[in-house]
């Protein structure tokens, strides 16, 4: 496939929605090291509207692109690149630079202040890419960077999920179907707190045993569903004084993995509850790119099928941010 001359990307020159713009630029060759991808799809988060909103408080430069999840083929590569080869289909990792191991000094964050991946083609150094999953179309596979992997981290990766546990999941966005999905695919149970009764019946159909409702007494639920035991692991989506009842419904040696912070960025828990229930707490943000290659193996293995709520048309990321922020089953995709 011939490639054009120039490349379209979103930009936000100033913070705002109201200051996206479409802009067209030359489009650049690889360095050494460096792959140029042709994007097939990009995957919305939460984080995006916060970026796009005030930059989530970090200095960088604008104008800038956000988006940090993509997946495409590889368009053209620089000297010295031995991972890929030109007709690739890759998705690219959520930190630029973290390759396996403890998180490491100088990785870039994907959709700023590093690469943003709301673009025609993007422009990565190699080691920043895995090959994307067979069994996925580019849609699908757009949406393992951050919420795929995230839910893998926080259940296979750092929780070492077993089968016949059972997971606690806040939440019907992303990252909460994916550990709903991959609960399931671990053997384990899955119940799921949500704020929504039209949810419940798409929720059991994707394999949860329970859907509870936010504003009820779920802790007790919890505990009543577990023969008083409570929940092995947590997929805390909402944090603020949401984790307190959480921890309520934690079994003993329990583990809480801090992931959303709709509720609010400050966390209020007991302490008893914590220490007596001898609970972990871990904070997890998203993780490093052999654990991402671990996941599309999964994937790949058991014919894992992300859920997308909607696909949007490049032109219209507006709308497509529109339904981020009322809130969706699943994803949201912009689609090239």
């Amino acid at each position: 496939m011939q490639e054009p001359r120039t490349l379209r990307r979103w930009q936000l020159f100033s913070f705002g929605r109201e200051h996206l713009e479409q802009v067209e630029q030359p489009l650049p060759a690889p360095g050494p090291g460096q792959i140029l991808v042709r994007v097939g799809a990009v995957s919305l988060n939460y984080r995006d509207l916060l970026m796009v909103r005030d930059g989530m408080g970090m200095a960088f430069d604008l104008p800038f692109t956000p988006g940090s999840d993509m997946a495409g083929t590889v368009a053209a590569v620089g000297p010295g690149v031995q991972r890929f080869a030109t007709g690739d289909r890759v998705v690219n990792t959520f930190w630029g630079g973290w390759i396996d191991g403890q998180w490491p000094t100088g990785a870039v964050l994907a959709g700023g202040p590093g690469p943003g991946m709301l673009a025609s083609h993007v422009l990565l150094d190699a080691a920043w890419a895995v090959a994307a999953p067979a069994t996925l179309d580019f849609a699908e596979a757009s949406t393992l960077p951050c919420a795929g992997l995230t839910a893998w981290f926080a259940l296979a990766e750092t929780g070492a999920l077993r089968p016949g546990q059972t997971v606690l999941i806040h939440g019907t966005g992303g990252v909460a179907l994916f550990g709903l999905q991959l609960a399931r695919l671990h053997g384990a149970r899955a119940i799921v707190i949500s704020g929504s009764e039209d949810k419940r019946a798409q929720t059991l159909a994707l394999g949860a045993s329970h859907v509870l409702m936010r504003n009820g007494d779920w802790p007790a639920e919890v505990r009543r569903l577990t023969g008083g035991r409570g929940a092995d692991h947590v997929l805390e989506l909402a944090s603020g004084p949401n984790l307190d009842r959480s921890l309520q419904a934690t079994a003993q040696g329990g583990r809480v993995s801090i992931i959303g912070m709709l509720g609010g960025e400050t966390l209020s828990a007991s302490f008893y509850a914590m220490v007596l229930g001898r609970v972990t707490v871990q904070g997890i943000g998203v993780g490093h790119r052999r654990a991402l290659e671990d996941l599309v193996r999964a994937i790949d293995a058991n014919a894992l099928k992300p859920v997308i709520a909607a696909r949007y048309a490049f032109e219209a990321l507006p709308e497509a941010l529109d339904h981020l922020a009322r809130g969706a089953f699943g994803k949201i995709v912009v689609t090239l």
